[in-house]
């Protein structure tokens, strides 16, 4: 059976904001102030979840995953992301790997890439040198550089699965 890869980019940004836990590739990070959106905000996670669907295909995350919707209300974007799998799957495409980065001046995340990856790699069923993840800033421009947001950005190459 001939392989089949597709390739897709996601990205995600959403705005800081107090009283909220800040979220980022499943982990809390100590910060105060966290990301504002209906789920849990995570930026990372949201992009990689548009990478796959996109490389599929299919509709975005706002599709499956309606803003608003009570049963969606903080929900954890890991969960989100297993079902996305699942989505995938059906439509015989398995993730080969994943590429992100977070965009933010603050908090530093060095700390935390390693537990974001093994997250992503535990929750696709991938080796852990399967999953990237990458922070950087920029230089103080633009919303992320003010302080205002977070942003992410993925790309991910998909496979049809084969049969063994």
């Amino acid at each position: 059976m001939l392989e089949l890869f597709r390739v897709g980019i996601g990205f995600d940004l959403h705005r800081l904001t107090g009283g909220r836990p800040l979220i980022l590739g499943g982990v809390k990070i100590p910060f105060q102030r966290g990301l504002l959106g209906h789920s849990d905000a995570d930026v990372l996670l949201h992009a990689l979840m548009d990478a796959m669907l996109g490389a599929a295909g299919l509709h975005d995350i706002g599709f499956y995953f309606p803003p608003g919707e009570k049963r969606y209300k903080d929900i954890s974007s890991l969960n989100l992301l297993a079902k996305v799998q699942e989505i995938i799957s059906a439509e015989n495409y398995i993730v080969s790997n994943a590429d992100m980065v977070i965009i933010t001046e603050a908090p530093p995340l060095a700390p935390f890439i390693e537990a974001m990856e093994k997250n992503i790699a535990v929750t696709l069923k991938l080796p852990e040198n399967a999953v990237s993840v990458k922070a950087t800033t920029t230089e103080g421009l633009g919303l992320c550089g003010r302080g205002e947001a977070i942003a992410a950005q993925a790309a991910v190459l998909l496979r049809t699965r084969t049969e063994s």
